[in-house]
């Protein structure tokens, strides 16, 4: 255990919050008082498998009837500096007979990465979070601030509250790399550092949920979901991807186009391949589809290139070379985009993949440029469809990753976007 209870008591910690992020890219959350941890972590708390089918708006398919056990990983364990009191850990669920869950998401990525090594290959992942933040706690948005995108005004305006981000993202061991506003209404972005797929996942949730409290505690609200107004750009959230064998990153240092090595070359040919059925998982709502549009710098053409902002595969060369994924956005689940991500990645690989020539122009531009998927349907077909993700998925994930897109596709898609919107924005 990472930190004793009596230790977390000295703290002042009272209570533990143990999260999972469910199918439909809500993180959900059960909690433990300090003295029940030791408990927790060894025989699991209370968790209905039903929430493998809750869709955004906490409605669900799932029956009654059943029991899983989630368990809190406290070697992730982290005080919550903007929650006096409290502490966080992820969670895996269990059956009951100690087995993983098969729909558990972090435990499918805890697979795959494990998979991957087999191989003789690892990962670094990184998020780019991307978030709006309202004034007062009503359900329309009103942007916090009101300077020039990207301007100093920005930050001038929210200076106490980003400041106050920054320093709880800090006492929490969490390296931000930048932080600056963004281009639409009341927007920010922060970078994180790369880490192993696992922790990137976390650290994600806990950045994500940092931001919603620090929010609160200045009379704010936060959102992180794809599209907040209509005729506003969105929030992406774009992940960044290196693979490596042997302390190598397999992205430089190559023959290949932009330094990448013939096992990079291939990695990142298997992404781009599976694109269309991973945006079942990395743009994986109805309103996720109001941002993936042309020339909006979401990424909507399956398309790579260096420093091409409008491709779906921005490839940097820069310092350490990586991907940058740029079609996936705040609903996705980061263990499930990851795992995805990494299983297409890896089937690449095995394939041998290659890719097509990359794209210096805005791809717009271009008559043959493929488009990505314009809609929840199309994406959730292709997925169904793609043997290298649902093999490694499995029949029952698989099956709840589909059964909850194809509830909200029938729950929203007939509304106008406005509506839509209203009704997706605080879920995430």
């Amino acid at each position: 255990m990472a930190m004793d209870s009596a230790n977390l008591t000295a703290r002042g910690v009272l209570a533990v919050a143990v999260t999972f992020v469910d199918n439909a890219g809500v993180t959900r959350v059960k909690a433990v008082p300090v003295g029940v941890l030791a408990n927790a972590v060894a025989n699991g708390i209370g968790n209905s498998p039903s929430f493998d089918r809750f869709v955004f708006d906490d409605s669900s398919t799932g029956g009654p009837v059943g029991d899983l056990r989630l368990k809190p990983d406290v070697s992730k364990l982290t005080v919550l500096a903007a929650q006096p009191g409290w502490a966080w850990a992820p969670g895996v669920r269990y059956d009951q007979d100690g087995n993983v869950h098969p729909g558990d998401s972090r435990g499918l990525l805890v697979r795959v990465v494990s998979e991957l090594a087999e191989q003789g290959l690892s990962a670094r992942a990184a998020f780019e979070i991307e978030w709006c933040v309202s004034k007062g706690d009503g359900d329309e948005f009103v942007p916090a601030c009101s300077g020039p995108a990207y301007g100093m005004t920005r930050l001038t305006e929210l200076n106490g509250y980003l400041h106050d981000v920054l320093a709880a993202l800090a006492t929490q061991g969490i390296h931000v790399q930048q932080i600056h506003p963004e281009y639409a209404a009341g927007q920010y972005e922060i970078s994180v550092a790369h880490q192993d797929p696992v922790t990137a996942a976390d650290h994600l949730v806990l950045v994500r949920e940092t931001i919603r409290a620090v929010s609160v505690n200045h009379g704010l609200r936060a959102t992180f979901a794809p599209k907040v107004v209509a005729d506003g750009v969105g929030n992406g959230c774009h992940v960044h991807l290196s693979v490596w064998r042997e302390g190598e990153n397999l992205m430089g240092g190559g023959d290949g186009t932009f330094g990448l090595t013939p096992e990079g070359t291939s990695f990142v040919g298997g992404i781009l391949t599976r694109l269309p059925a991973l945006l079942a998982i990395g743009a994986p709502s109805v309103p996720s589809y109001l941002r993936l549009i042309p020339s909006h710098w979401a990424g909507a053409f399956q398309v790579w290139g260096l420093e091409n902002r409008e491709a779906a595969l921005r490839f940097i060369a820069a310092e350490s070379p990586n991907i940058e994924i740029k079609c996936f956005d705040g609903s996705a689940n980061p263990y499930l985009a990851l795992a995805g991500l990494l299983t297409a990645g890896s089937a690449g690989v095995t394939e041998g993949a290659t890719l097509p020539d990359p794209v210096d122009v805005n791809p717009a531009t271009l008559p043959d440029a493929i488009p990505l998927p314009s809609n929840l349907a199309a994406a959730v077909e292709a997925f169904e469809t793609e043997l290298a993700l649902i093999t490694t998925f499995g029949p029952e994930l698989v099956d709840a990753i589909t059964t909850v897109r194809k509830n909200e596709i029938e729950l929203l898609s007939v509304l106008p976007p406005e509506e839509i919107i209203a009704r997706s924005r605080w879920s995430y």
